[in-house]
This record gives structure tokens, C-alpha cells and sequence, in this order.
């Protein structure tokens, strides 16, 4: 049983007298603190806090950090403030004792609560790394104590290990960390699977022995013929490993047992490389198998050489090889680097990597609307499947798999991606939904005034591409809703020969509280997004003003088409300049613009507060969508000529969609953009010169 006499003679292995002394002074005081409360295993408290800073010193951390660990629940389970921390100890004691107390109720509640705590958590991380080391520690012991907890509490400690420590683990490159939470959360979870796979493993054992035994003979001797100093290992599979491969990639066990896996461990990277070229000449490799990650490594800092081989019988080896440096950065991440102490630029890959990657959170943090928002963002990159991209500068940028040239821009800078038009691909103009793949180099093409589409959140996949396009678009929007509301409130205003300006500011601040907006813009915004009618908010601003009678109809809104996101065209019946419309004033959108036929308008009728007059203004040198419906008789590369004859015409055919009516006759229908009506007519008259065509409509509805 551990102790603090054996834990401190443990201590003695790497750090000084004195700093032993004040770890054990943060023992006893732990141990006051928790004096009568026990575990539900019936154990005394401290045995947890003992075992957790126990585990923090097998991967060397510092005193200050194991002072913590002996610490930590002392906030939250007993009555001593952080002060008294301060005061008994030093700052940086209590600082980190305090941020993780503050992770104390993670995922203990519904979901916004549970998204609020990981924002803790993770403003936390990127003050000091220490404190998730902790926060890890921590969960490790849990995880290794759950036996005497009751079967949902079980269950629901092992998802949020799976789901959210396990990747965490993973990300800061803490692989010994990460397989202990997999194998204990698998087991917890899954308890019936755990088992039958673990059966399986053990009777699959006895039949591998001499193989693993041979190809690991076989490996040594090779080496030894190079005259290369190296350790071989043959890699034992993990359960959670297993049923990962066995669900995602649906391979039965024995295809994932039948490949045989070694580790090769060597002195210095130039033998790294010369290793691989013994074994390749020893067994045939397997095309496209290779993977470089000495040269390129992963976000975590993970460096290793991965091939794979054919063996003797045919059967398939994988080896990873790298040195004894890269398998302890491969096993304690950044633990084994003392990240927070470093600040210098001769910061490993890992240090570097791992401090972008928490810097990047922060960014996150700040970008999101909501909790829930940023919980999301961050799951995505708690899960890449890295793709490696190359700037045209050389530089590499790793993303997540399915990242598109967006992702890219964003993760050179925010205002690359917010100002991004085009790209290209390997030199090749390319469009910015293209996936990327690993190797290619991307060059982002931008223009001065370009703002982000929301189409892109339908293909962008990183987090911080989705929350700075939403951030933007937030922007974006709420200035544009402002212009929006400032022109409805002064088309309201003009029967009255008065402007904003002219305003009472008391009446102003009345209606401002009231309605329980804080300031004259967010009211505008309100108007400009539909959450308030301008009609009645002049109507409530007048109201004292005994020499105006009762408020006229508002005169038409001239619509110019540049109103940006606060001012959309119905998909229903695709107005054009030229039409006679109407406006739908719809909550949180802004106005929707429709026909003044248009069926869907008939159903608002009875509702006139949601409807407004508006006209289209003399100057709007917009395109706009129009969709055609086109009757014709079958006839080979007929799509072509109706293609090249709407091009002719000037315009664009955004969507097309072919349905054969019956064996002679097809039916198109397409969208294309015209300026107004005299473009759509114009369109038209060209269409119907092709003889094919029978009729051709205007689709509405």
C-alpha cells in the first residue's frame, strides 16, 4: 500500500530535499482537511489525492504540480478558501488547486451546463497545463476505483472518459494515459463485450506465439547484419483497439489478428531511416502504406516511422520505428516535456504543437456565441484524422480529414479566410469546397471587401473555420440588420417630416427600457431582423406628440438587393426585378421577398403587422435566381444547346435537374440568375428558337 514515506523516498529519484519537504507539508495539510471523510470504497479520502499526485511522479512532474494533486478536492470538500492555500503555500499552489476544483461538476448536468464547464476546463488548459495534468490524474484514479460505484455511475464515468479525457490524453500526445482511459472505459461501459473480447484475445495468443516469435528473430537478425543497435517489441493489441477497428472499419477480429505489429526502437533518427531500408529488404512493403511522421509529425508532437510488410506466408507486419526520445514524447505527450516551463524558441515540435493547438482553444473561446457552440467545435478537433497541406511558401498546415481549402485559409489566419475567394490546388484553380488531401500545397486567392458565404458552413470541417465563419457572419449580419432597421424606422418617419435625430431622447430611453433593449442600435438590429415593426415602435415614440393624428400607411421600402443577409428572396416563387412584391417580415431573418401572387402569401393575409409594402429600387443591378420549367422531345446533346444557348444569352444556369416524362418527352427544370425581367424575357426568346422545345415556363410554387 502506498504511503507518504514510500511516496517521498520515490520523490528522492528527482527532485531536491526541499522540494520532498514541501510536497509532504502539502500531504499532512490535505490529510487535516479530510480528516473523517471517506471514499465509497470505505478508504480514507487522502488515499485518492496520494494515489493521483503518485501517478503525476511516474511521469516526472514537479512539485509544485504533485503539491496540487495531494490538494485538489481541499476547496471543493472542505471549508478552507483559496487564500489559505495561498498563504500556507505559494500563488501558484492555489492558482492551480483552484482551477481544478472549478472542473469539479464536469458533465454532471444537461447539456449547456455541461458545455459551460468544459469552457472551464479548457480556459484552464491554456493558462497552465498543469492543471489538466491534474484533471487527468485525477480521472485515471477514478477510473481504476470504479468497482465501487453503482452500475450507472459506472456507466456514466467511463462515457465522459471515452468521449472527452481519452482524446484529450491523445491530443497532448499522453498515449500510456490514453490506453489505460480506453481499456478502463471499455470495460465500465461495455463490460459483457470487454469480456468476450479479451476470451478471444487470450485463445488467439496461444496460436501467435511462434509466429511473433519468428518475425521478431527474424527482424534482430537483419538488423544485426546492418550493424544497427536497435530493441524490437512485438505490440500487444488492445481490447478498446480492437472493438474500435472491429465497429468503424467493419472488419471481423480475425482479420485485425491476423496482423502481426512490432516496435523498433533506435539511438538516433539517421538509423531511424536505415532501419527502414534492413527491413524493407528483409520483407516486401506494402504500397501506399508508408507513413513519414519523423518528417511530418502529428499535432501532438508524435514522431515514428509506420510501414507495413508482407511476412513470410503472406502474412501482413506493421512496425513502427523511432527512437527512445520519440517513444517517451509517444507515451507521456507533453507531460515529459514540462511544457508550461517552456517559453524559448528551442521548443521541441511537441511543445510548440501542443501550445498552438491550446492557443487555438482560446481563440475558440472567444469566437463562439454559446457553450454549446464551442463544446461542438471542440469535439471536432478532439478527433482529427490529420490531412498534411502544404503552403506555397512551404510551410505545412495539419488539418482534419475532409478539410477543404477554407479549413486551410482559416488555419493560416482568420482574416485569409474571411477575405478568401478562390484557390488553387497544386497551381490548378480549384473550388473551395475541394477535400484535401495530404501532400498538396494550397495558395488562397483573396479580394479586398470579400466577406464569408454561409455556404460554407456546409463544407468547412475544423472548428476554427466554422466558429470564425459564424463569428463573421454574426458581424456581418448584425450590421447589416442595423442599416436595415435604421432605413424601415426613417421610411416610417417620413409622412412626419422627422428623422431619428429628431427623436425625443427621454421618449427614446423609455421605449429602450421597455422593451428591455440596452442601446439604439440593438433596437434598430431588432427592427432590421423582424423582432421589432417600426410601425409600431413610431407609433409608441409618438404617442405623447398631441399634434400628430393617427399614423398613415408606411410608404413602399425600396429593395436595391445589396442588403446582404437581412434581406432574402423566396425559393417559392424566385422574384426578380419587375415583379410586383411583397414583404414577409420574419422573426430573427430579416425580411423575405416575395411575389405579390405568390400562394404562400395567402396564408399571411389576415396577419398585415407580419407584411410590408415594398418595391424595387430604380438602381438595383443585382442577378437574382429565376427558376424555368422546359417541355421538349428527346433528342441527343440537347442539354448542351439549351446550356450554350442560356450562356448566349448572358446568364448563368445555377442548378438543372432532367425528368423524363416519358419515353419521347423530358421536362427540365433550371434555375438560372437574370438581372430583371426584360433579361428573363430576353432568355426566353432565345430558348424557344431550339426546335426540341415544346413549352417553357416560368415555375412558381
Amino acid at each position: 500500500m502506498l504511503t507518504i514515506n514510500s511516496f517521498a523516498q520515490d520523490l528522492g529519484s528527482y527532485l531536491e530535499s526541499e522540494q520532498i519537504n514541501q510536497v509532504v507539508k502539502a500531504y499532512h495539510f490535505a490529510e487535516a482537511a479530510h480528516e473523517g471523510q471517506k471514499r465509497k470504497s470505505g478508504e480514507d479520502y487522502i488515499t485518492h489525492p496520494l494515489a493521483v499526485a503518485h501517478i503525476l511522479a511516474e511521469m516526472r512532474m514537479d512539485h509544485q504540480c504533485l503539491m496540487a494533486a495531494l490538494l485538489h478536492d481541499v476547496i471543493e470538500d472542505t471549508s478552507i478558501p483559496k487564500h489559505t492555500l495561498g498563504q500556507t503555500f505559494n500563488t501558484e499552489v492555489a492558482e492551480l488547486v483552484d482551477g481544478v476544483s472549478k472542473l469539479k461538476s464536469m458533465f454532471e448536468s444537461h447539456a449547456e451546463a455541461q458545455a459551460e464547464n468544459f469552457q472551464k476546463m479548457t480556459l484552464a488548459m491554456t493558462k497552465d497545463i498543469r492543471v489538466i495534468m491534474v484533471k487527468l490524474a485525477d480521472r485515471l484514479h477514478n477510473m481504476r476505483t470504479l468497482g465501487a460505484l453503482d452500475g450507472e455511475q459506472r456507466r456514466r464515468i467511463a462515457r465522459e472518459t471515452l468521449e472527452i479525457y481519452a482524446p484529450i490524453a491523445n491530443r497532448l500526445g499522453m498515449n500510456n494515459i490514453r490506453i489505460e482511459f480506453e481499456e478502463l472505459g471499455f470495460k465500465a461501459m461495455y463490460p459483457l463485450r470487454s469480456s468476450m473480447i479479451g476470451k478471444a484475445v487470450l485463445k488467439a495468443r496461444g496460436n501467435r506465439t511462434e509466429v511473433v516469435q519468428s518475425v521478431k528473430d527474424s527482424i534482430i537478425n537483419c538488423l544485426e547484419r546492418e550493424s544497427l543497435n536497435a530493441r524490437v517489441f512485438g505490440r500487444e493489441k488492445h481490447l478498446y483497439s480492437i472493438y474500435d477497428k472491429m465497429r468503424s472499419k467493419s472488419k471481423s477480429f480475425r482479420e485485425i489478428m491476423d496482423v502481426y505489429a512490432f516496435r523498433i526502437l533506435v539511438d538516433t533518427v539517421d538509423n531511424c531511416y536505415r532501419t527502414l531500408g534492413a527491413v524493407h529488404n528483409l520483407y516486401k512493403p506494402v504500397a501506399g502504406r508508408f507513413k513519414d511522421y519523423i518528417a511530418i509529425p502529428k499535432t501532438n508532437g508524435y514522431q515514428s516511422l509506420h510501414t507495413t510488410l508482407f511476412g513470410m506466408h503472406g502474412i501482413p507486419i506493421e512496425i513502427q520505428i523511432r527512437t527512445h526520445e520519440m517513444e517517451m514524447v509517444a507515451n507521456n505527450g507533453i507531460a515529459g516535456h514540462w511544457l508550461y516551463k517552456s517559453h524559448d524558441d528551442s521548443s521541441t515540435t511537441s511543445h510548440k504543437r501542443a501550445r498552438e493547438w491550446l492557443k487555438g482553444l482560446l481563440e475558440l473561446q472567444q469566437r463562439a456565441g454559446n457553450s454549446l457552440e464551442f463544446i461542438e467545435h471542440v469535439k471536432i478537433d478532439l478527433f482529427p484524422d490529420e490531412v498534411y497541406i502544404f503552403s506555397p511558401a512551404g510551410e505545412i498546415f495539419d488539418l482534419s480529414q475532409g478539410a477543404t481549402p477554407i479549413d486551410f485559409a482559416y488555419a493560416v489566419h482568420t482574416d485569409i479566410g474571411n477575405s478568401c475567394v478562390a484557390c488553387r490546388i497544386d497551381r490548378k484553380l480549384a473550388p473551395l469546397s475541394s477535400v484535401l488531401e495530404s501532400g498538396q500545397t494550397v495558395e488562397i486567392i483573396r479580394a479586398p471587401g470579400a466577406q464569408p458565404n454561409p455556404a460554407w458552413l456546409g463544407f468547412a470541417v475544423t472548428g476554427k473555420a466554422r466558429s470564425s465563419i459564424r463569428h463573421a457572419l454574426k458581424h456581418q449580419q448584425k450590421n447589416e440588420s442595423t442599416a436595415l432597421g435604421r432605413r424601415l424606422l426613417e421610411q416610417t418617419l417620413v409622412p412626419y417630416n422627422m428623422t431619428i435625430s429628431d427623436i425625443d431622447e427621454d421618449t427614446l430611453n423609455v421605449v429602450l427600457q421597455e422593451r428591455q433593449i440596452s442601446n439604439v442600435n440593438d433596437l434598430l438590429a431588432e427592427i432590421g431582423l423582424g423582432n421589432q415593426m417600426a410601425s409600431i415602435i413610431v407609433k409608441r415614440l409618438l404617442s405623447n406628440n398631441d399634434a400628430l393624428e393617427e399614423l398613415p400607411d408606411d410608404s413602399a421600402l425600396a429593395i436595391m438587393g445589396t442588403e446582404g443577409l437581412v434581406v432574402t428572396y423566396a425559393r417559392c416563387c424566385h422574384p426578380i426585378p419587375g415583379d410586383p412584391i411583397i414583404g414577409h417580415v420574419s422573426t430573427g431573418r430579416g425580411i423575405v421577398i416575395h411575389t405579390d401572387t405568390c400562394k404562400n402569401m395567402l396564408d399571411l393575409q389576415n396577419k398585415p403587422r407580419e407584411l410590408m409594402n415594398v418595391r424595387w429600387d430604380a438602381r438595383v443591378d443585382q442577378e437574382f435566381s429565376v427558376e424555368l420549367r422546359v417541355e421538349l422531345e428527346n433528342e441527343r446533346g440537347i442539354i448542351a444547346v439549351i446550356a450554350s444557348t442560356v450562356t448566349e444569352a448572358n446568364t448563368n444556369i445555377e442548378r438543372i435537374n432532367v425528368l423524363e416524362k416519358d419515353a419521347r418527352f423530358t421536362v427540365v427544370h433550371m434555375v438560372i440568375s437574370v438581372k430583371n425581367r426584360v433579361h428573363l424575357a430576353n432568355v426566353i426568346r432565345r430558348l424557344r428558337t431550339i426546335k426540341s422545345i415544346s413549352r417553357i415556363l416560368r415555375a412558381k410554387n
